[in-house]
């Protein structure tokens, strides 16, 4: 089985975990610091809601729970703004939004990586999880699908049923937690399309998106050495990674970038012993958890399952920072979101109604509202 999920509390240096919480004189007198900034992404860009996407090379459902052994969900049948909002309108209630999507990566998945996050946040549904089954495709879909991953947050699987190959591990880079158990594979980048007709026209066509690649590994905290194995292995073969490779290139747990980042901001707002906990629970889990005698018979769901179970011994989730605690995009009992009263019905209009105050009623109803 290959699985590393290292929840967002390991310690960068041993020292910075066994510091002292500094006095409380020292901090009362000290200024409140700002906010920890978030891990540098690439802004998305704005969405063309006016453009008629299509999923062509997959297929996606959206379900409002962890459990998919109680099927996927809904099938995603638009791309457009009111059917997302209302496919994932249920979502609301546990806050948690879990998207299911098998087939290759293209310019439509990563529409759909897009929108989907972007109507998910305008609900304000803050856990996101791409349970992802592909097996490659697009390099330049897969980072701007990743792009758009890493601006909204998400927790990446692949379960013991699928996998992702080629492309689809640039999506891993891009995670904030991966949980993996089915085969990571990498392969040479080719153009399938290419007009190249030597060794020179493709090499400068690959030349191209390097530095696009390199870059976007860079910002994503995963290793240049993905790109090493992108450009290196024969196309023709697949190099599946080792749970040792999945680590050391960045690519399964926290993201390295977000995890130094979420420690500064969690001592902050959650405390020390907070994050002491967290590090133990995270000890604890990995043994219990992901490496027990009868692992490689464990899916997902069974690993999830005994994390929650376990985090109760370490007092998670935390009353006082519930979302921020371990497996928080698990709980949706934790997550819920409190109710919101739905949006009024626009009046229908009457010989006394002109149609411009009919509109301009059409208009703030929230279900019916147009995107922004």
């Amino acid at each position: 089985m290959r699985l590393r999920w290292l929840l967002p509390l390991s310690c960068l240096l041993a020292a910075a975990c066994s510091r002292p919480p500094e006095p409380a004189t020292q901090a009362a007198a000290t200024p409140v610091a700002p906010p920890a900034p978030r891990v540098q992404r690439k802004p998305q860009a704005e969405i063309d809601w006016s453009s008629d996407v299509r999923l062509e090379a997959g297929d996606a459902w959206i379900d409002c729970s962890a459990d998919y052994h109680q099927g996927d969900g809904r099938p995603v049948l638009s791309l457009a703004y009111l059917d997302l909002r209302k496919t994932m309108q249920d979502c609301r209630a546990t806050g948690l939004m879990r998207l299911r999507y098998k087939g290759r990566i293209t310019p439509s998945f990563a529409a759909l990586a897009e929108r989907s996050g972007k109507v998910a946040g305008d609900l304000g549904i803050g856990k996101r999880i791409l349970d992802i089954d592909s097996g490659g495709g697009s390099v330049e879909a897969a980072m701007r699908a990743g792009d758009a991953i890493g601006e909204n947050d998400w927790t990446i699987w692949v379960r013991g049923d699928s996998v992702c190959h080629s492309a689809c591990v640039l999506l891993l880079a891009a995670g904030d937690m991966r949980v993996i158990v089915g085969p990571v594979g990498v392969h040479r980048m080719i153009r399938v399309k290419s007009a190249a007709t030597s060794r020179r026209e493709l090499g400068e066509e690959l030349r191209k998106i390097s530095d696009d690649l390199r870059n976007y590994l860079e910002r994503n905290g995963a290793s240049i050495e993905v790109y090493d194995l992108m450009t290196t292995v024969p196309n023709r073969t697949l190099r599946i990674l080792t749970d040792a490779e999945l680590e050391k290139f960045g690519l399964s747990g926290a993201n390295p970038v977000e995890d130094d980042l979420d420690r500064i901001r969690l001592a902050r707002t959650c405390g020390t012993e907070f994050l002491q906990r967290r590090d133990a629970f995270r000890r604890a889990y990995d043994a219990q958890c992901v490496q027990p005698a009868d692992a490689a018979h464990q899916d997902v769901a069974e690993i999830n399952a005994c994390g929650l179970a376990l985090r109760q011994r370490y007092g998670f989730p935390d009353p006082r920072c519930p979302i921020d605690s371990p497996m928080a995009e698990l709980d949706g009992a934790v997550l819920a979101i409190p109710p919101v009263a739905p949006p009024p019905e626009p009046a229908p209009a009457t010989p006394e109604a002109p149609p411009a105050a009919a509109a301009a009623e059409h208009a703030a109803g929230g279900e019916d509202a147009p995107a922004r």
